[in-house]
């Protein structure tokens, strides 16, 4: 029996979806407009990457095709001049965000019909009475923050006051989330889970999608970073998804990255973390090596998101796609007859867009199967697609959501 290797490059966008204009969002172009920039010169960082973007491995299996379809337009630096090697098309979301959790969830077989709460853009955002129900349950001296921000500008604002008072760092997004920050060692990174932990219960009548604890480290606003023990607190899927079928069927699901979090921890059996794109690729080798027959490699690239697309920074997103395109040949060269991997994306963050909010696109689905020819799937009415397609490859029942295009 096959395996399957799912792997989302967070962010990764082709162009703006159908209802785009519904999201603010109408001309949106990750992929684009990356590529546009780096084209005129304006991608280029000394000691990081200059010129065109170049993205050969991906082009290879139809990146550039997919992208054509999704917009009508060539993307600059990538061919479509070869027959691609994987089944390309695109993915557009019919979930009503544009957030992490209905993108995996959607990818996952569960699109989200619901409407997730969110905080207005009000200093403070966060609800009175919660934050004081929080603070006395918590033991807390109070919390700083209380509004939306970017999660490193806060911490470099406001780490210094927090490591002082010892009150954590509250604050908020487009997205529907709460984000705690708190100094690892000064505070205490159990004490922050516990924090988040309080915070989840307490923030559920809001309907919002997670609670993230966002620790760090360093002595001073110069020297303040993020750490990799993150952990996001999510709410559970509406209804079981692939994660859970597969799991139900006795299959191994082993989660890279964030993936377990965003599933409220169910249905992944085995959880592998990393600090950074590049870690999180070497523990999709290791998963690899891992999997057996039948089982499910899941695979979240954080950095594409946090630390290029919400910080606007086209330099650095171009050279963490460029880098992971270099690596694609190593998932490449572990994959086993008969095994499936899919390259896709849970929403857009165009870097060159207003704000630094996420971004409502298509998304890429490229998906190869060695010694198999490629084809077009063409434009997909949903990311259901997506985990249907690997129910299908690894001989589940494929779920109501979606449709599988290996019988396209």
């Amino acid at each position: 029996m096959p395996r399957a290797i799912l792997v989302v490059l967070d962010s990764f966008g082709i162009g703006g979806a159908e209802d785009a204009d519904r999201f603010g969002d109408a001309g949106s172009d990750t992929l684009g407009h990356i590529a546009a920039r780096c084209a005129a010169g304006e991608g280029d960082k000394a000691g990081v990457r200059s010129g065109p973007l170049t993205l050969p491995n991906m082009s290879r299996l139809g990146l550039g095709a997919a992208a054509r379809l999704s917009t009508g337009q060539p993307v600059p630096g990538l061919t479509t001049d070869v027959i691609p090697e994987a089944l390309w098309g695109y993915a557009a979301e019919v979930s009503n965000g544009k957030d992490t959790p209905s993108g995996h969830w959607e990818i996952a077989g569960v699109p989200v019909r619901f409407d997730w709460g969110y905080f207005p853009e009000t200093i403070p955002t966060f609800p009175a009475d919660v934050i004081a129900r929080i603070v006395a349950e918590a033991g807390l001296p109070g919390i700083i923050g209380d509004k939306h921000a970017s999660g490193t500008e806060i911490i470099a604002e406001l780490g210094e006051e927090h490591i002082r008072t010892g009150k954590p760092i509250f604050y908020t997004s487009a997205d529907s989330v709460v984000q705690i920050a708190a100094h690892e060692t000064h505070f205490g990174l159990e004490r922050l889970y516990q924090v988040c932990e309080i915070t989840r219960r307490l923030i559920d009548p809001y309907n919002i999608g997670r609670v993230i604890a966002r620790p760090f480290l360093g002595e001073t606003s110069a020297t303040f970073e993020r750490t990799a023990n993150r952990r996001d607190y999510s709410v559970l899927p509406p209804e079981p998804t692939l994660l859970d079928r597969l799991t139900a069927a006795g299959r191994t699901v082993i989660g890279v990255g964030k993936i377990s979090d965003i599933f409220a921890h169910q249905g992944v059996a085995r959880v592998l973390k990393g600090a950074g794109n590049d870690q999180l690729v070497d523990k999709t080798l290791v998963a690899m090596d891992e999997a057996k027959d039948g089982d499910l490699v899941f695979t979240n690239l954080i950095d594409f998101d946090s630390l290029y697309g919400h910080r606007r920074d086209v330099p650095g997103y171009a050279a963490a796609l460029e880098h992971f395109d270099a690596r694609l040949p190593e998932i490449m060269a572990k994959m086993l007859p008969g095994d499936l991997l899919i390259l896709t994306a849970d929403h857009g963050c165009d870097p060159t867009w207003r704000g630094t909010d996420h971004t409502r696109e298509h998304v890429p689905v490229l998906c190869w199967r060695p010694g198999v020819a490629g084809h077009a799937i063409g434009g997909r009415k949903t990311y259901a697609d997506i985990g249907e397609t690997v129910a299908d490859h690894l001989g589940i029942a494929v779920g109501p959501n979606g449709v599988s295009f290996l019988r396209a």
